[in-house]
């Protein structure tokens, strides 16, 4: 599927108000929530040609059933994602819940009688939990306050949760039966940072907390449940992150922890002492998720290999190590055992989609539950990324992935798209491209994703290179550094290359545009930050001091003038090339205020600056057809400026 020289005569007519604009047939509908400012009319052609590559599903693992053996995934078979039963691999996925807005988590309890599962309104994270019974979902929360679906009880009688609801802005812990709403009773009071029940020991008398202080400074606590009381288990001196944490049944605690290391390491907490007792050493990478079969025997890790997937199994009982080497090469997540011992997970791969697999820790078999749709489109004619590694302005190592057009169909130099990933404890990893395979696949466009410093993934000394006002812009000199790279690249057309990103992402890619605006030829940034000190001061309160403890504190004079200095809206005049940026109404976490002055400002200055604001979403698209016309929108702004060589 190629687009024809008819379709570029369409799309040019339309963004310089030409006759195209004639018959309103021609005219892709608007989505109603949608707010297009200065951004053309989308042609049907667009979305003809682009059909395909807009009707993929993906199916991530959720939970299992304990009852029925069946898996639980999400997926979406209308506008939002949904929870759906698989009863079998391969086998027909039963829809479970018909929300408006999608489902952001759920888990059955331990003896399979009861699913919760939470979702918000709008994208504005104020997410409530239900309960599903009889087919329909029954609220459990109060409908007002913020809050989030915690572990449930080895009994299953209990489900503990944490809420905002006593003060507005920092999560309490709670204890519910959810038989019983009603019963719902605090057990900790928070004075702020980032709250959340993790686990409860096998006998059910204590529950572990978890506070996040920042990516690095993860503070854990053990309340006795019958006392009310409140033991913290580590040292406020000596920040630890923490990357899962779970009892086994045996009553010991296993974490994944840089304590002591600068990646994370598998091993134990002793709850006497607080001393971690790493067993698993992956040496330079990072262990990330992990789970614990129901037996005790197994623990499932994944390593993190500068953002690819490696699946092993530890056992427990001989301290053997055994490598999954039958998952296609990805990244793997929700890793979770059956009660009869079959791991469940989601791999994400560009060659295969997102689908939810298991496999059998005694045979390291691999079984795949579902092959989710791609528009007719095989999956395994997608590219697969290239890992590029570089050595930034200061000798800093990194790393990014690079997705390129296939030469035999694309020949010569080809445009590229750098996209640069939010947090900024993020990491760009080899991942389905979804929308954005049409681009590579059909228009030939090659898109990297750079991991610059402050990514997560590459140990704790590395993702805290960026932290405050004073060292931020280092992070965009490595953009720089990797621009350098690619320019030399003799299958990138160095005069045509562009930058992207969502959330401080969309301030990467705005600092990035008046930094390298000379070896850009335009930038689109979504839901990202122009102003730190506005957006600090209107960020919700619950997430300052979270942010504070990253970019820095606005309340400090000298913070607050440096702040000032790095953020892209004081320099705005500078912006030269073509902007366009993507803002959700209800965004709690980048307000829409941050794209409203970044907007005037560009426009102040006769620049190009599209907009494109949805009333019902917040951080980020969750929506299908929101999704699709962000996409078209898009489409003709790389096609107005940065591939058209004039």
């Amino acid at each position: 599927m190629r687009f024809g020289r008819a379709w570029q005569i369409v799309v040019a007519s339309l963004v310089v108000g030409g006759p195209a604009l004639a018959a309103a047939e021609d005219i892709a509908p608007q989505p109603a929530a949608l707010v297009a400012d200065q951004i053309p009319a989308i042609p049907q052609a667009i979305v003809d040609q682009t059909r395909p590559y807009m009707e993929y599903r993906t199916a991530s693992f959720v939970d299992w059933d304990p009852k029925s053996r069946a898996m639980l995934i999400s997926t979406r078979f209308a506008e939002t994602r949904q929870l759906h039963r698989v009863a079998a691999p391969m086998a027909q996925r039963e829809q479970l819940t018909f929300a408006s807005e999608p489902v952001s988590s759920a888990r059955y309890a331990p003896d399979g009688s009861a699913l919760l599962f939470q979702k918000d309104s709008g994208g504005n994270e104020i997410h409530q939990i239900f309960a599903l019974q009889n087919g329909q979902p029954k609220l459990l929360t109060d409908g007002e306050s913020r809050n989030n679906l915690g572990p449930w009880s080895s009994s299953g009688k209990l489900l503990a949760f944490g809420s905002n609801k006593r003060t507005g802005l920092y999560n309490d812990i709670y204890l519910m039966n959810p038989a019983h709403p009603e019963s719902a009773r605090m057990l900790v009071a928070s004075t702020g940072g980032g709250w959340f029940p993790i686990d409860f020991s096998p006998d059910d008398k204590q529950l572990l907390v978890f506070n996040y202080v920042s990516v690095t400074d993860n503070q854990l606590y053990l309340i006795d449940i019958a006392q009310g009381s409140l033991r913290k288990l580590t040292s406020s001196n000596v920040p630890v992150s923490y990357e899962g944490l779970q009892f086994a049944p045996d009553g010991r605690l296993w974490a994944a922890s840089d304590d002591g290391s600068d990646v994370k390491r598998l091993g134990i907490v002793n709850l006497e002492t607080s001393l971690f007792e790493p067993l698993v050493d992956e040496k330079v990478w990072d262990i990330a998720n992990f789970d614990i079969s129901q037996n005790g025997r197994w623990i499932a890790f994944e390593v993190n290999q500068a953002g690819r997937s490696l699946l092993k199994f530890y056992d427990t009982q001989n301290g053997d190590i055994q490598v999954v080497d039958a998952l296609p090469t990805g990244v793997i997540s929700g890793v979770k055992f059956a009660p009869w011992g079959e791991l469940g997970l989601t791999l994400n791969s560009n060659r295969t989609g997102i689908d939810a697999y298991s496999v059998n820790p005694e045979t390291l078999a691999v079984t795949r539950w579902t092959r989710s749709e791609t528009g007719g489109l095989d999956a395994a004619d997608n590219v697969a990324p290239e890992l590029v590694e570089i050595e930034s302005f200061d000798g800093e190592k990194m790393s990014g992935f690079l997705y390129r057009p296939d030469p035999a169909r694309h020949k010569g130099k080809r445009p590229l798209i750098i996209n640069i990933h939010g947090g900024p404890e993020g990491q760009a990893t080899p991942r389905f491209l979804g929308r954005d395979n049409h681009l590579v696949n059909e228009l030939g466009i090659a898109i990297f994703y750079p991991n610059v410093r402050g990514s997560t993934g590459f140990g704790k000394r590395f993702v805290s290179l960026d932290n405050g006002p004073w060292q931020r812009e280092n992070s965009v000199l490595d953009i720089g550094a990797f621009l350098d790279h690619l320019r030399k690249d003799r299958r990138i057309d160095r005069k045509r290359i562009a930058v992207t990103g969502g959330s401080y992402g969309g301030y990467m890619t705005l600092a990035a545009m008046l930094r390298y605006g000379d070896k850009l030829k335009a930038g689109l940034e979504i839901v990202g930050i122009s102003n730190f000190v506005t957006f600090l001061e209107n960020t919700q309160a619950y997430r300052r001091d979270l942010r504070r403890s990253e970019y820095g504190d606005e309340r400090n004079p000298d913070q607050r003038a440096k702040l000032q200095e790095i953020s892209p809206l004081i320099r705005a005049s500078e912006i030269n090339i073509p902007l366009m940026v993507v803002t959700g109404a209800n965004d709690p976490r980048v307000p829409a205020s941050e794209a409203d002055q970044i907007i005037a400002a560009v426009r102040a200055n006769d620049r190009p600056a599209w907009h494109l604001l949805a009333e019902n979403e917040g951080h980020g698209f969750r929506k299908k057809a929101n999704g699709d016309y962000q996409f078209w929108a898009s489409l003709i702004f790389w096609q107005k400026y940065l591939l058209d060589k004039e």
